[in-house]
């Protein structure tokens, strides 16, 4: 909504950074070279060599730091996420530069200089975020280019929208008030600005604000006001935009697209598109064929105790659903008696359930009765990561019981998540288990995969709850 006012802005952050980096890269040229700190053993290399390379190593990074979201908009008072994004963004951009040395054998470039480079280019991009930061904060405080909003709607739409304008100074904006047709709301504060009078006020208060931008972020009940409010902007010249209550209902990936010129908002779709989709399957693949490799003396090791410590086969086959509603075999290290569910049907297992076997109870324990589901990842019906699936016979209750139950499913379901690395895994509270999956796959990246895979590792497999 506000992307077309930081064009410029953005463009100019992006030649600051190309800027930046190149200056890093001469910098840690003359470094090693000419400081005369670090010993030269093969002579003095050509500079000409080390400069050709700027405006490469400019871009290269720039799109790499893109990538790494560095040019998205954030909090004013997120310093220390900038800087973890500017740490990100300049490894992203190494590696890039490596990777593309690799394809030039005419010439080796010395590793003290690419070292130094690798120090340098981080603290400089970060000490010049910090010194825009500053530049941008006194430039506001002096009332530079800036823009003047109303917002017609105090409610929570208004609210949010005022809440957004605040924590992004980028914009140039600053709402200096609300128009809302409540009586009771007129002289009360939300989101820190006012409400200077009811909507049919809205052209007079225009002109004594001196506002030239106007949105209209009323509630989904309320929309029946957007064509007066229209009508008493038609004569004004003021920026009008529409931002849609969205605050209404529950969405996931909400995304404003465009299907033969109709504007069309996504409230609800899979995370998992483009090349997004393919590196997770990618690091599904390689993962678990690395895992399924590496630990296969172990699994044949459990294999044979589950066989010789019970009767019955190695392997437990049940139905589990995944994405898009699809109902797989999930496969484990039987941990059970054959008959568990002869007498009760399906139920859940608790704490020290009488059908485990002796061998059971510690797999369970110690999650290894899951490996198997390695298996599962490798042939695509599962993920490394992702909300755990469920039975079908259980979800059929469970989607009548808790609101959204089923958003769960626009995500392949995982051996781990973000719900069990946080505790609320086995018998415990099935709706904080849906609002932490429901979390993961709005805030879903290849990034949050690698987080949650760091914190099973350090947080161990091993719960009070696994049983």
């Amino acid at each position: 909504m506000l992307k077309k006012h930081s064009q410029v802005f953005l463009t100019l952050m992006q030649l600051l950074d190309a800027a930046v980096t190149a200056s890093a890269w001469a910098l840690a040229y003359l470094i090693r070279v000419k400081s005369g700190v670090i010993e030269l053993t093969r002579g003095e290399p050509d500079p000409g060599l080390y400069f050709a390379v700027l405006p490469v190593a400019a871009l290269v990074s720039v799109v790499c730091y893109r990538w790494a979201g560095l040019y998205r908009p954030r909090r004013e008072g997120a310093a220390v996420e900038e800087l973890l994004l500017v740490v990100k963004g300049t490894f992203f951009a190494l590696a890039a530069l490596l990777a593309l040395s690799f394809f030039y054998r005419e010439y080796e470039y010395s590793r003290a200089v690419v070292a130094i480079f690798a120090v340098l280019n981080p603290l400089m991009l970060g000490l010049s975020r910090f010194a825009l930061r500053i530049a941008l904060r006194r430039l506001r405080a002096r009332g530079f280019n800036m823009r003047r909003a109303v917002i017609v709607g105090a409610g929570k739409p208004g609210q949010k929208l005022a809440e957004a304008i605040e924590r992004n100074p980028w914009t140039g904006i600053r709402v200096v008030g609300f128009v809302d047709h409540r009586p009771e709301r007129k002289g009360k504060k939300f989101a820190g600005a006012q409400v200077l009078g009811p909507i049919v006020d809205l052209p007079a208060i225009i002109a004594s604000s001196s506002a030239d931008q106007v949105f209209i972020a009323l509630s989904g009940r309320d929309s029946w006001l957007i064509e007066e409010v229209m009508g008493l902007l038609a004569e004004t010249m003021v920026d009008v935009r529409v931002v849609p209550d969205l605050f209404s209902f529950y969405t996931l990936n909400r995304e404003v697209g465009e299907f033969d010129g109709l504007p069309v908002l996504a409230v609800r779709e899979s995370p998992l598109h483009g090349w997004s989709r393919v590196v997770k399957r990618a690091v599904d693949i390689g993962f678990s064929l690395a895992v399924l490799i590496l630990l296969l003396p172990l699994l044949l090791l459990l294999a044979a105790l589950v066989k010789l410590t019970s009767k019955g086969p190695v392997f437990y086959r049940q139905e589990r659903m995944g994405l898009g509603g699809d109902v797989f075999g999930m496969y484990k290290f039987r941990s059970m008696r054959t008959d568990a569910e002869a007498a009760t049907g399906a139920v859940w297992a608790k704490e020290n359930d009488p059908r485990r076997t002796a061998f059971g109870a510690f797999l369970r324990k110690t999650s290894m009765d899951e490996l198997p589901q390695f298996l599962n990842v490798l042939v695509g019906d599962m993920s490394i990561v992702g909300p755990r699936p469920e039975r079908p016979v259980f979800i059929e209750e469970f989607k009548k019981k808790i609101p959204r139950y089923m958003f769960r499913h626009k995500m392949k379901a995982g051996i781990t998540g973000w719900a069990q690395v946080n505790g609320w895994r086995g018998n415990t509270s099935l709706r904080k288990r849906i609002q932490y999956d429901l979390y993961y796959i709005e805030h879903w990246s290849n990034w949050f995969d690698v987080r949650v895979m760091f914190l099973t590792v350090l947080r161990g497999l091993i719960g009070k709850n696994a049983y």
